[in-house]
């Protein structure tokens, strides 16, 4: 019988830290957000209107903002362990993030109040949990991750 085990490539352990560095922000952000409110937001450069926004978030969009941050943050431990459940949970992050994207610029005028470097910001975030997504899917599919 031929021995079927797949090598780990080098870029898995690359991609992994990068997803697990850029995902890091994210959590330190919740967490310090979640623990010390409006002094960290603050000390962050955010703007009294911008931590008002944050502070009357309803709290179906904080269980949205945990859903989305720690889900990514698991999703890239999981490419670390070769595991495939990563596409599914970076695919329910991605999803957390979408919906908070339509509270911010559709439901409320998040966009304006938090203004254009907002913008940018999620355009890098949505496109580097596509990316992982991908990737994730790409290794599950190669065999990479089981």
């Amino acid at each position: 019988m031929a021995d079927t085990t797949i090598k780990t490539p080098w870029h898995l352990w690359l991609v992994g830290v990068i997803a697990v560095l850029f995902n890091a922000i994210g959590a330190f952000d919740h967490v310090m957000s979640m623990t010390q409110g409006a002094r960290y937001m603050a000390s962050a450069g955010m703007t009294p209107a911008q931590i008002a926004h944050y502070q009357e978030m309803p709290l179906w969009m904080h269980v949205d903002w945990a859903v989305g941050v720690w889900s990514a943050m698991l999703g890239s431990v999981l490419i670390l362990l070769r595991n495939r459940l990563a596409f599914p949970v970076f695919a329910l992050s991605l999803a957390a993030f979408l919906l908070s994207l339509v509270y911010t610029y559709v439901l409320t005028n998040g966009g304006a109040i938090m203004g254009p470097q907002m913008a940018i910001t999620s355009a890098v975030i949505t496109a580097l949990l596509i990316v992982f997504m991908g990737y994730a899917w790409w290794m599950a599919r190669r065999g990479v991750l089981r």
